[in-house]
């Protein structure tokens, strides 16, 4: 698998850094590279944006993320996805100010562009 393969859109579902792994939200991940061949992250959960820069290795992707609060204040974390193949991304994912007892949980699938077609 090469970097080039992870480029696009992905239905994500994920938990939240808490003691219950139950999913919690839904959004979309995408991908793509910068001039550099560096991820490029955007999530949209909801009204919610959050962005990240990151690299890929051995089947392995790592993404430094970060977004603005409600309450204004910048948060930052780091998602770590194995990559199972070029449509499934498995990850977890840890912020700053976070639990630190737990970690938060993503399940990733690539959108086929023709879907939006239909």
């Amino acid at each position: 698998m090469t970097i080039e393969d992870l480029v696009g859109s992905y239905s994500v579902q994920g938990s939240n850094q808490e003691a219950s792994e139950n999913i919690s939200y839904h959004g979309i991940l995408t991908l793509s590279l910068d001039e550099n061949n560096r991820i490029i992250a955007q999530w949209l959960i909801g009204d919610h944006e959050q962005n990240g820069t990151g690299f890929f290795k051995n089947d392995i992707l790592v993404i430094n993320f970060n977004y603005q609060g409600e309450d204004f204040r910048l948060y930052k974390g780091v998602a770590v996805y194995r990559c199972i193949n070029e449509n499934v991304l498995d990850g977890f994912w840890s912020e700053k100010h976070g639990d630190p007892l737990y970690l938060g949980s993503e399940y990733c699938v690539k959108i086929n562009t023709s879907e939006f077609l239909n």
